[in-house]
């Protein structure tokens, strides 16, 4: 019997996942903290590099609040509120997505955010400061708009944000434009900032835009071509971070129907979707185009994808949410590890990844819930604290942190 191609990678990435993640994980347990505190689905936390120390979280329902250091605390002030010009239809994917401080925002004082609108549906990155009165209070009038990007759904936004160590650029994470099986077709087109990573300069300003375009953008003097865009080919990018010792981009993708899947962002890369899921053809884009009526045809000759570095099937998890690699100095079994976990079932794992040899070493569980259909924690969100320690956030409004056992 012939088995399908499809059908093979799967058993292939299947069976490899299962021999990746046999080997002795790192000694980790799980610790909820700020248990005292009310939190409404936090989606990103912040520690800017101010001196400071201080954790900014961002609740998904328009409140950025100040996490004190004392993790019995029962409360935490708000930074800022975008209730008032925040527009959500369905608030499972929209709403306030993305926070990033400016690398001189201790002197500055200049923040970043992304968020949801209507009436046209789309996404906003707007430029605040912080209050010239009160540092722990933003100013809600100092808001100067840089983008707004259509949204054809209310599911796919995406909206991290992150500014390059090395470059200083903002690096803005936009997803497909939603639905499902890729149906508006955008992460392949130039023309489009949907299914991107975004780079732009916040410092400058081009021609009939409130920021500068990168000189060294791959697009950049390509006709018909969006000079913003840095690579494409995304569907819901969850979870960026920049290794600062690295230099490696990473980025975690939802995948649709069989793989989730990690990948390294490189200028002018092309991840596949919606033309691949994973490490293959997605299934569905011929009968999506045969029911629109156009013909099945191969990618443009040289296109040539990138490969995600690491995917798991659908049997192991159903929404990835990335993280970050560890450089923190509590937990010595997770050293260099990029720790990710998924949303649906909660479990977390720690990935071991050999730059040089451009390889993944091992796939370590490192938290799996006792019942995936109840589990701990629903990582919405896995960043590193002031001191490099990682902090879970959990989508129904809880917060943990990974500590050695």
């Amino acid at each position: 019997m012939k088995f399908p191609k499809t059908l093979i990678t799967f058993v292939t990435v299947s069976s490899l996942a299962s021999f990746l993640q046999a080997e002795d994980a790192p000694a980790v347990k799980l610790e909820a903290i700020y248990q005292n505190l009310e939190v409404k689905r936090p989606v990103s936390l912040v520690v800017p590099s101010d001196g400071t120390k201080r954790r900014f979280l961002v609740e998904q329902t328009g409140r950025i609040r100040i996490l004190p250091a004392d993790e019995s605390t029962a409360e935490a002030p708000t930074f800022l509120d975008i209730t008032d010009r925040m527009g959500v239809e369905k608030d499972f994917e929209e709403g306030l997505l993305g926070l990033a401080f400016h690398p001189d925002y201790a002197t500055n004082g200049k923040f970043y955010i992304y968020y949801s609108k209507q009436g046209p549906k789309r996404s906003v990155v707007s430029e605040f400061q912080v209050s010239k009165g009160d540092a722990n209070v933003a100013d809600p009038a100092s808001e100067r708009i840089l983008m707004e990007i259509q949204q054809p759904e209310w599911n796919h936004n995406s909206g991290n944000l992150l500014f390059g160590p090395e470059d200083g650029f903002l690096y803005i994470c936009v997803g497909d434009g939603g639905l499902k099986n890729g149906v508006f077709m955008l992460p392949q087109k130039l023309t489009r900032w949907n299914g991107k990573v975004l780079r732009i300069d916040v410092n400058g300003t081009s021609p009939g835009r409130q920021y500068g375009i990168p000189s060294d953008n791959p697009y950049v003097g390509v006709p018909n071509a969006c000079e913003e865009i840095y690579a494409h080919g995304l569907r819901n990018p969850w979870g960026a971070a920049i290794d600062p010792e690295t230099g490696l981009f990473w980025l975690a993708d939802v995948g649709q129907d069989l793989f989730e899947e990690i990948n390294l962002i490189e200028k002018g890369g092309n991840y596949g979707w919606e033309i691949r899921e994973g490490l293959i053809e997605f299934p569905g884009r011929g009968p999506l185009l045969e029911a629109l009526g156009m013909p099945k045809k191969d990618p443009p000759r040289g296109t040539v994808f990138i490969d995600p570095i690491h995917v798991y099937p659908h049997g192991d998890g159903l929404s990835i949410t990335g993280g970050f690699v560890y450089r923190g100095s509590a937990v010595p079994s997770l050293a260099g590890k990029y720790v990710y976990g998924d949303w649906k079932y909660g479990t977390l794992w720690a990935l071991d990844y050999d730059p040089e040899a451009k390889s993944v070493k091992g796939n370590h569980v490192i938290h799996k819930a006792d019942n995936p259909a109840e589990p701990v924690v629903q990582p919405a969100g896995i960043y590193a604290d002031e001191n490099g320690e990682v902090i879970v956030l959990g989508w129904r409004g809880k917060i943990f942190r990974l500590t050695a056992e």
